[in-house]
């Protein structure tokens, strides 16, 4: 019996000890536990507490962008070129919207929405968070406005709001160097999520695709603001926490003159061309043409395949820039910087005569020059546009001393003026042709590929651009300015205009001697040769250089007959020129495609753009008419105040820059001028000493 007592007793304390270390174990368990609690909520509730509370406030709120008003842009005297319109578009956030699909066919049966319209909102709801409000169809009609709202209760979360939209008042008046809008591409999207300003495109939809929209996107973008709203697990807005305002791009003040911008076009009618008119003294352009145009209001929000189409396959590629991108051979616009280039290079000197008998011989090879000059120096060899001259010149150059001396003057490389996709043209050299072609025959430079460079013509290939900034810099005596369209901007804040920084004009270092002599023989050309006929009667100097570029190649024992070829390969005209000659104010160069001699086409368009400049007058409706048809020489009929024909442009005031004054001379004051030479003196001009030009 006592035994089995002990033996419980034993049983007895040993559960007891059992007992008391699980009990000790499990409370080594749970206090370790409890430790691993506390140390987690130390972590999430110390540690991480800023990230998890900004995670929480984000559950909470959401950031909504509100995109900037895009600045507008204008003209030297503040008429407006890009401006924006308000108009009604319809939205749908679709966090409200219980059947999305089953809404928009609803809303379609009141207001018309084009597969285009279902097909833009796809894309804009794939980059768009729930609560935001997205576009389904814009400008809607008051008609369409009224319709929707009389059944607005039926659709929540659909609404008509008010949007800016962008446009170009002018239509096809300086479309290439304006530019247009257009929705960011994936391409771009990825460019701007790469860069630093990638947050102030938030919410953005339109960027800047050519011209001066695209130059400028910096400064006529602005400051993205944002709202910060309260919303609910849904998506649903229920108040707004905060915000911070838009503040809209600048207004781009341009350097164009939209009168004169406009007359050039005017001009050139339904031909094909470019016009590039320059102030020398600073290197604003005052006109930038290319024809034929097209309205940039096609391309906002996006054009349509049947305007593109038409655009797009048009035989007179309206799309290309002509002025900026479009390359010719300058023919004898040239002659003045090879007389200058050979002057410099001590391979000429300015009393050095030659003898033009009307053609050059050169290893077996005969190139022609029209007709004989005689003795020839280098005054009469630009007034009588001496072939011989020239391919003298060039052959003692040599293609590599041409290039060295013509490159600076801006040929065969970019300008720098403030557009994007500008072309360096041509200008050849030994290493440009070995860099050029792939076959060892064509690598290699012949001798005879010299002389035809020497009047303009063979690898020679230069825009418009590039050759009216040389022009400038042979009016400004050899101080070359950096051609740009920005003038200044107004700050979107302040108000306050701030003129755009330019870089100051260089100097080219050439002896006075030499450029005065190419200046003046430049001069005599307006008053004696080749473009005398067109300046007839004009009440001021001008000095230029009339010049004709071959389309196709006509071969040296051909005679060059217009009425035998096809329109587009008849030779172009071309001229450069820059007024008034012993202080000049503009220089220019203009082609007409495909229109002959430059005294016939180019020539007279020159002629209007300095009475415009100069003297205040735009030219009749009767000389416009005949002007666009190539058959006016001197201006016809009495002209009109330039400044009246702006009357009716929308303009803005322009804080801290006076509008230029346009200038008013009565058409009275040209009877004072020179008279025109007799009908036969033009007929030999024509036929004769501008056979070439």
């Amino acid at each position: 019996m006592a035994s089995r007592l002990n033996f419980r007793s034993l049983y007895t304390q040993a559960e007891t000890q059992s007992f008391r270390l699980r009990v000790l174990v499990l409370g080594l368990v749970v206090l370790l536990l409890f430790a691993l609690l506390a140390y987690r909520l130390s972590v999430l509730q110390v540690q991480r507490y800023a990230a998890f509370s900004e995670r929480a406030e984000s559950n909470r709120t959401a950031v909504v962008p509100i995109v900037p008003n895009r600045g507008r842009i204008v003209d030297r005297n503040g008429i407006v070129l890009a401006t924006n319109y308000s108009a009604y578009t319809l939205e749908i956030t679709r966090s409200q919207v219980e059947d999305l699909e089953a809404t928009i066919q609803a809303i379609s049966e009141i207001v018309p929405i084009s597969a285009r319209d279902r097909r833009q909102f796809k894309r804009l709801m794939a980059d768009s968070k729930s609560f935001e409000s997205i576009p389904l169809r814009s400008r809607l009609t008051d008609e369409e406005v009224a319709r929707f709202t009389a059944q607005r209760w039926r659709f929540p979360g659909v609404d008509v709001k008010a949007r800016l939209f962008r446009t170009y008042p002018l239509g096809e008046v300086a479309g290439h160097v304006v530019g247009y809008i257009g929705r960011i591409n994936t391409k771009e999207q990825e460019l701007i999520d790469e860069s630093d300003d990638a947050a102030n495109y938030r919410g953005t939809e339109v960027i800047g695709k050519l011209g001066i929209e695209q130059s400028y996107e910096k400064q006529l973008h602005g400051q993205t603001g944002w709202e910060q709203l309260e919303t609910t697990a849904g998506g649903f807005a229920v108040r707004r926490l905060n915000s911070r305002d838009a503040i809209p791009g600048d207004t781009l003040v341009l350097s164009l003159d939209v009168g004169l911008q406009k007359l050039v076009e005017d001009l050139f009618g339904e031909r094909r061309g470019a016009l590039v008119a320059i102030d020398p003294r600073n290197g604003e352009v005052l006109a930038m043409v290319s024809k034929p145009g097209y309205d940039i209001n096609l391309f906002i929000g996006g054009i349509d395949q049947e305007n593109w189409d038409l655009l797009n396959t048009s035989i007179d590629r309206p799309l290309l820039n002509r002025a900026l991108r479009g390359t010719y051979p300058p023919g004898s616009t040239y002659k003045p910087f090879m007389g200058l280039a050979g002057l410099e290079s001590g391979k000429r000197k300015i009393d050095t005569t030659i003898q033009d008998n009307g053609s050059w011989t050169f290893g077996g090879h005969t190139f022609r020059s029209g007709h004989p000059n005689g003795p020839t120096n280098l005054r009469r060899s630009i007034i009588k546009s001496s072939n011989v001259y020239y391919y003298m010149l060039a052959n003692d150059m040599g293609v590599d001393l041409i290039h060295d001396y013509l490159s600076p003057m801006g040929f065969g490389r970019p300008t720098g003026i403030d557009l994007e996709g500008e072309s360096p043209g041509v200008l050849p050299s030994m290493q440009w042709k070995r860099n050029t072609y792939k076959r060892p025959e064509q690598k290699r430079w012949y001798a005879g590929e010299t002389i035809s460079l020497g009047i303009g013509q063979g690898y020679n290939h230069f825009t418009m651009l590039q050759l009216a900034h040389a022009t400038a810099m042979l009016a400004n005596r050899g101080v070359q300015h950096q051609p740009h369209l920005g003038l200044g901007r107004i700050d979107a804040v302040t108000r306050q205009y701030h003129a755009l920084p330019q870089p100051p004009g260089l100097s080219l270092g050439y002896k006075p001697e030499n450029i005065e002599a190419v200046r003046e023989a430049t001069q005599a050309v307006t008053v004696e040769g080749t473009a005398r006929g067109i300046f007839a009667g004009a009440p001021y100097t001008s000095a230029g250089k009339t010049g004709t570029a071959q389309a196709v190649t006509i071969g040296q024992k051909e005679r060059y007959n217009a009425a035998k070829l096809a329109e587009r390969q008849r030779d172009h005209s071309l001229y450069i020129a820059y007024a008034p000659a012993d202080q000049p104010e503009i220089a220019l160069a203009v082609i007409v495609e495909n229109a002959g001699f430059g005294a016939t086409a180019a020539t007279p368009i020159a002629r209007r753009v300095f009475d415009y400049w100069l003297l205040g007058h735009y030219p009749s409706e009767q000389d416009l008419a005949a002007s666009r048809q190539g058959l006016a020489r001197t201006p016809i009929g009495t002209p009109r105040r330039a400044a009246d024909m702006l009357n009716h442009y929308e303009r803005v005031s322009v804080p801290g820059l006076s509008p230029r004054a346009i200038p008013w001379v009565p058409p009275a004051a040209a009877a004072k001028a020179p008279p025109a030479p007799a009908p036969e003196e033009v007929a030999q001009d024509s036929a004769g000493g501008a056979a070439e030009d």
